[in-house]
């Protein structure tokens, strides 16, 4: 302990007598025109000293100010990100404007081609379990829905209300295995029964010498009473003829893609 006394002691001492020498040559600067020995020695011995103190001021002027500039380029970068992330959401949201924009489009020009008025709705809530496949609509009574309203978009039929309440409705698909409609096929003007069978439709009671082909589109007859005539329902995917029997067997694929509904119309009842 005492010898690290001295030792700050004397660099103590050291520091005060080179302080001493400063301040006499800064007061001798001023009274003499030449320079003394000692004034020679004084520069001798600060000259090193004061450069390296200056060395270390720079240094540590030098790490201030890159820190500076970091600490102010981060804050920058920081903004920046900010500044991208949200123009990537406003993006994204206008993206889907625009989307729902092109599909109401698509909605209006086809409900221009009804004779029965429409009322557009939202696709709320689903129910594709193998007891039931079902929508959710957020529109009900108030809005003038009932049950057995059809239910379309521009691309074919989705189904028919069945329950109905104040605020919502709910649209029994045309692949439950529960729903039933009258149909007929364009090209050859063939009649059948198409009746859902999950994820496609099964076209009854097409005799077995009608000529059916894959990719022949059916299309609702207008029996029945929901439908009106002339809506898409699918395209034939598969046709089988038996040896034996008065029918065929035929496959429907469904025109709608029940898994992205977001926007359906419902067919009200024909004004009078």
């Amino acid at each position: 302990m005492r010898e690290q006394v001295r030792q700050y002691r004397r660099l103590f001492l050291v520091g005060l007598l080179l302080l001493a020498m400063l301040l006499l040559y800064s007061a001798n600067l001023r009274r003499q025109g030449t320079t003394t020995m000692f004034e020679r020695g004084v520069l001798a011995v600060s000259t090193p000293l004061l450069q390296g103190i200056d060395a270390v001021a720079d240094a540590i002027g030098q790490l201030w100010y890159d820190y500076v500039w970091l600490v102010r380029v981060k804050k920058e970068n920081d903004q920046l990100r900010e500044n991208i992330r949200q123009l990537r959401v406003r993006l994204q949201i206008h993206r889907e404007y625009g989307l729902e924009n092109e599909r109401l489009k698509a909605l209006l020009a086809f409900s221009q081609t009804q004779e029965r008025p429409a009322l557009p709705a939202q696709v709320v809530g689903e129910d594709m379990s193998q007891w039931a496949r079902t929508i959710l609509l957020d529109k009900g009574t108030r809005d003038g829905l009932k049950e057995g309203l059809p239910v379309v978009v521009s691309e074919g039929v989705v189904g028919q209300t069945i329950k109905c309440g104040p605020y919502q409705s709910r649209v029994l698909l045309v692949t439950d295995a529960s729903a039933a409609m009258g149909s007929i096929i364009q090209r050859t003007r063939t009649r059948g029964v198409a009746r859902g069978r999950g994820e496609i439709l099964l076209l009854d009671f097409a005799l077995r010498q009608e000529d059916l082909v894959v990719g022949d589109t059916v299309l609702t007859s207008g029996m029945g009473g929901v439908y009106p005539k002339g809506l898409v329902i699918g395209t034939i995917s598969l046709v089988q003829r038996a040896e034996y029997g008065l029918f065929q067997q035929v496959e429907v694929e469904p025109a709608v893609d029940f898994s992205r509904l977001e926007e359906v119309l419902v067919l009200l009842e024909p004004l009078e």
